[in-house]
């Protein structure tokens, strides 16, 4: 199915809004959004930063049907096949493996009219607990402080997604090279009226680590990631999520970025990314 159609009741919702979105849903077709101008990403505005995009395919993951429950999406594996276009995507989701306990989900993203996926993501479900179980806490360590708000580079294009994110800097800066901390609001939602869970807010700035950590200025070198993997231990609670994150890059074009997401709690995951690099 294409996603060609005009959008759900736009004129009307945009006065009802309070808060901006980053996909509108297209009337009458179902899994069917238009990206609006808010997924732009910081190397072109006809592209979406892959954040928004991996929340929404987690979204509908946990809108299916027959998973676990209460379920935690414990892992995603998101692979990057192509450059995302702002406009319209498609979005499908299925259960792979079905089961009372654990659930193996996939879900794939299509652009425009575009029949082979551009996205692709993998993404294993696991009951939790009513009742905790008595188990020691190995390393667990608090909360990173307070950070503080500081304007994004001028190297960076804040038209898009990085201006609808509270970027809260404990360790570094987007002008900083090297490691960095930072908590995290989402001022957009995923699709209107619709509060993001804590994991579609988590997914949609683990993409970011590469960013926060980088170690070149993106002027100068270009640095995309081809994947994305996230692990969650636990649920995450609250509206602002944390991420400390680090890069290396090799002087053959290849890339790292390894990350640690928690909120207010403590650490609660840990993010990879494989990078492409070459000069800009």
């Amino acid at each position: 199915m294409r996603c060609r159609g005009r959008q759900t009741g736009l004129k009307g919702v945009q006065i009802a809004l309070m808060r901006p979105a980053f996909f509108e849903p297209m009337e009458g077709l179902s899994g069917c959004f238009l990206a609006t101008n808010n997924t732009a990403g910081p190397w072109s505005q006809q592209t979406q930063h892959a954040g928004p995009p991996t929340a929404l395919m987690v979204r509908a993951i946990e809108n299916l049907t027959g998973l676990p429950a209460p379920g935690l999406v414990s892992r995603v594996c998101v692979e990057i096949l192509a450059p995302v276009a702002v406009g319209p995507v498609r979005v499908s989701a299925a259960i792979v493996r079905s089961g009372a306990k654990v659930a193996l989900c996939e879900a794939e993203l299509f652009a425009g009219d575009d029949q082979r996926p551009v996205m692709r993501m993998r993404a294993w479900v696991i009951r939790t607990l009513a009742e905790q179980l008595d188990v020691p806490r190995v390393g667990s360590e608090p909360a990173p402080g307070p950070g503080t708000p500081m304007d994004i580079s001028e190297a960076w294009s804040t038209d898009g997604y990085l201006g609808l994110v509270e970027w809260m800097w404990v360790e570094g800066t987007f002008e900083s090279p090297g490691p960095a901390t930072v908590w995290t609001k989402l001022l957009a939602d995923i699709v209107p009226n619709e509060t993001p869970s804590t994991t579609q807010h988590t997914l949609a700035i683990a993409d970011s680590a590469s960013g926060i950590s980088a170690v070149a200025s993106p002027a100068a070198l270009l640095f995309i990631n081809t994947d994305l993997t996230v692990h969650l231990a636990r649920p995450l609670v609250g509206d602002a999520i944390w991420m400390r994150a680090e890069t290396v890059l090799d002087p053959l074009g290849v890339g790292l970025t390894t990350s640690t997401l928690g909120d207010a709690g403590g650490p609660a995951g840990r993010g990879a990314q494989s990078l492409f690099v070459e000069p800009r």
